[in-house]
């Protein structure tokens, strides 16, 4: 069995070159990096040993703002801060934006989650990198609120858990880079970056483009969208027929759970861009879809930012700095670059729920 099946004969030079790379070492799970200065990733990250808090001295009540529920990624962090809440003994109430586009509708969450008087501090998952700054610098007057996983400017910020999207998009096109190209001059791709105002997309579209310069890569064709999957079905659609001379399809993870049936689909009735076509697919992020892609070898690779273990960090960090204790200000996990190599080195609970779960927006439940 190869690693595209039916695109074996066309890609075989990219199949050999994959089974040679050399594989991804596994750290420690008890391992993070550490920013410093907090909120910037100008200097680089130092790796240091991680042990998460005791059980809170008191149940304390958190108030969590994201930006959706309504894929993988977001579902995996919300694993993991409920299973984090439970094992701390505090209470969370969830609000989701229902999507990227809904600016005003997170900033009137994070105002009632201000208001509340039980709630004794907000974590934040932003839809924008700057769009909640003037209420976040009074938001913090009343308590504290913490970053976790999308970029967001600093203002008002007491704490941040999240990883580099810079590094994210450089991995992928790094990767993308050092896949053989069989002799051609020129790789053209579609690179789906994903909604064009959310915080950490210019740093994934920067990166991967910094990591493509001087390469053969070439991209003809950018599709912006929201993470929803049928908005990037659409999208990759449009690219295949205004481009079929595509050779990878690069971007956000939604896109490329997409892409692998669009590309069933274009190959079962013979149009261009079916699997026949050699089309390649890698995602910017790692979800339970990506990772059956990269399973079956319909998904190149991707990296992984942990976002269960995220989850847990933001919990741990808001009660570690609501119980006074010293507290890491800027903290994530080790970016670990997954493909079909590397797989039986990375701790997919640490990325992934339980298949079983589904959205959480309390904890202790009613």
């Amino acid at each position: 069995m190869t690693i595209f099946g039916a695109r074996a004969a066309c890609c075989a030079a990219g199949l050999a070159a994959l089974l040679l790379s050399p594989a991804s070492s596994a750290a420690p799970s008890a391992e993070i990096l550490r920013w410093e200065p907090p909120f910037s990733y100008s200097s680089p990250a130092t790796r240091q040993p991680y042990a998460a808090p005791a059980k809170a001295r008191r149940a304390w009540k958190l108030c969590v703002v994201v930006p959706h529920l309504k894929d993988a990624y977001w579902l995996a962090v919300n694993y993991g801060m409920i299973d984090e809440a439970r094992r701390l003994g505090v209470s969370m109430q969830v609000l989701e934006a229902v999507g990227y586009p809904n600016l005003a509708r997170q900033r009137s969450l994070v105002q009632a989650c201000a208001e509340a008087a039980d709630m004794d501090a907000v974590i934040l998952g932003t839809v924008s990198f700057d769009g909640l700054s003037d209420l976040l610098r009074e938001v913090s007057r009343r308590k504290p609120v913490l970053a976790t996983v999308n970029d967001i400017a600093d203002a008002g910020l007491a704490a941040k858990v999240g990883v580099s999207w810079y590094d994210m998009g450089r991995q992928v096109g790094e990767y993308l880079a050092g896949l053989p190209a069989a002799g051609q001059a020129r790789v053209p791709v579609a690179w789906f970056p994903g909604p064009r105002d959310a915080g950490w997309v210019p740093f994934v579209d920067k990166g991967f483009r910094d990591a493509i310069r001087g390469s053969r890569i070439a991209i003809v064709s950018t599709g912006w969208g929201d993470t929803d999957k049928t908005v990037q079905r659409d999208l990759v659609q449009e690219a295949l027929d205004a481009h079929p001379e595509v050779r990878y399809l690069v971007g956000n993870a939604m896109m490329a759970e997409a892409a692998v049936g669009v590309l069933r689909e274009r190959d079962s009735d013979g149009r261009p861009g079916g699997r026949s076509g050699c089309i390649g697919v890698l995602s910017t992020y790692f979800t339970p879809g990506v990772y059956r892609g990269i399973v079956r070898g319909k998904i190149l690779a991707a990296p992984t930012d942990a976002p269960v273990r995220q989850g847990r960090l933001s919990v741990d960090q808001a009660v570690e700095l609501l119980e006074g204790r010293r507290v890491v200000r800027h903290m994530g996990p080790v970016i670990r670059l997954v493909d079909r190599r590397s797989l039986p080195h990375i701790d997919l609970d640490e990325s992934m729920p339980p298949p079983t779960f589904t959205p959480q927006f309390r904890y202790p439940p009613r």
